[in-house]
């Protein structure tokens, strides 16, 4: 250990808690009970383990004139049942179109068969807290002509899941939404498990059915740039909580994969540097000496508890974990400049 191995550690240190100085919320429940109906949709692939948690927590806030869609994308299993028998008129999305994923296709299915003023597209693994539904339609009422997207907190109950840690703390530093002035700039990512907006500024944006958007693997990102800067975003786990792998280590590896290389080209250059910076005193944390691998572990350990169910032994991995996240950063760039694809839920998807 040298002076200069903890300067550099302090710096990157600091940069980390600069990073999350201020995390987005949605405002607390309105006083008042919301006016207009919501249309929720959601897409649906093989999500019967799911599907269920997700429309007992939906459910019960629906108003009379709301309307639940789930869009069943071609399911193998017991997803078209579980979804009618929870309450959900189910919708066949259609033949994968060319030049369309099937997320985007199903989202504009669902979009196009209701009618509701106000949009509200949930992935089948979230759940949502009580009156998380009045949360997000004010939220839209709040943000005329744009997009409200919430991430929700990550339950990571098997230990592999651990894994989605460093994923999960660089998708919100990487974009800068919780560093300080945030509210101040214009936002051009979201987060797509959770994206409520006014059906007018969907389709006068073009939507899911947009070219840019329909073939996009990251297509919560690609619509958010349609909305030009107008998106309004939430780490916010009073309002939505999701498992995403819980098929262990293959799944995790090829959801990461899948997105993370073209989400990174999609942050402000300053939010890149930085990220970059923090996950380097998180690796450099042990050469730096104990004291500072402690206080990285300390650091991931608050950060991560924002966004998800961090262990305390997972925390103390601070450094392997950084190491783990450019790893399938470089494996997912390399498989975006060579065109391979990555397979996820049954089909092949271009990177």
């Amino acid at each position: 250990m040298t002076w200069r191995d903890t300067v550099l550690f302090l710096v990157g240190w600091t940069t980390g808690w600069v990073l999350w100085a201020r995390v987005p919320r949605l405002p607390a429940s309105p006083p008042t009970t919301r006016s207009g109906a919501l249309a929720v949709i959601v897409p649906a692939r093989d999500e019967a383990a799911s599907l269920p948690a997700l429309l007992a927590s939906l459910v019960p806030q629906l108003g009379s004139a709301d309307e639940l869609v789930v869009v069943d994308d071609g399911s193998t299993d017991a997803t078209a049942a579980l979804a009618a028998a929870g309450g959900a008129r189910v919708i066949p999305a259609p033949t994968l179109p060319v030049g369309w994923t099937g997320k985007a296709s199903a989202c504009h299915t669902g979009a196009a068969a209701t009618s509701a003023p106000t949009l509200v597209f949930l992935d089948a693994d979230v759940v949502l807290e009580p009156g998380a539904l009045d949360r997000l339609a004010a939220a839209v009422a709040a943000t005329p002509g744009g997009l409200v997207s919430v991430q929700p907190w990550h339950g990571m109950a098997r230990p592999v899941e651990q894994l989605s840690v460093p994923f999960n703390l660089v998708a919100v530093a990487g974009t800068g939404l919780a560093a300080p002035g945030a509210g101040r700039r214009r936002t051009r990512v979201a987060f797509g498990p959770v994206l409520a907006t006014a059906r007018a500024d969907y389709e006068r944006v073009g939507g899911h059915a947009h070219a840019e958007v329909r073939a996009s693997v990251v297509d919560d990102i690609a619509l958010a740039r349609r909305y030009d800067g107008n998106v309004r975003v939430a780490v916010d786990r009073s309002v939505a909580s999701f498992r995403m792998y819980p098929g262990g280590f293959g799944p995790l590896l090829e959801g990461w994969t899948k997105n993370i290389a073209t989400g990174a080209g999609n942050v402000p250059w300053w939010a890149f540097a930085a990220t970059v910076a923090w996950l380097w005193s998180m690796i450099g944390a042990p050469a730096a000496g104990w004291p500072c691998w402690l206080a990285s572990a300390l650091q991931v350990y608050v950060l991560g508890r924002r966004v998800g169910a961090v262990r305390w032994w997972a925390a103390l991995l601070a450094p392997l974990l950084a190491i783990w996240f450019l790893a399938v950063l470089a494996r997912s760039g390399w498989r975006r400049l060579r065109g391979r694809p990555v397979r996820w839920r049954g089909r092949d998807v271009v990177v």
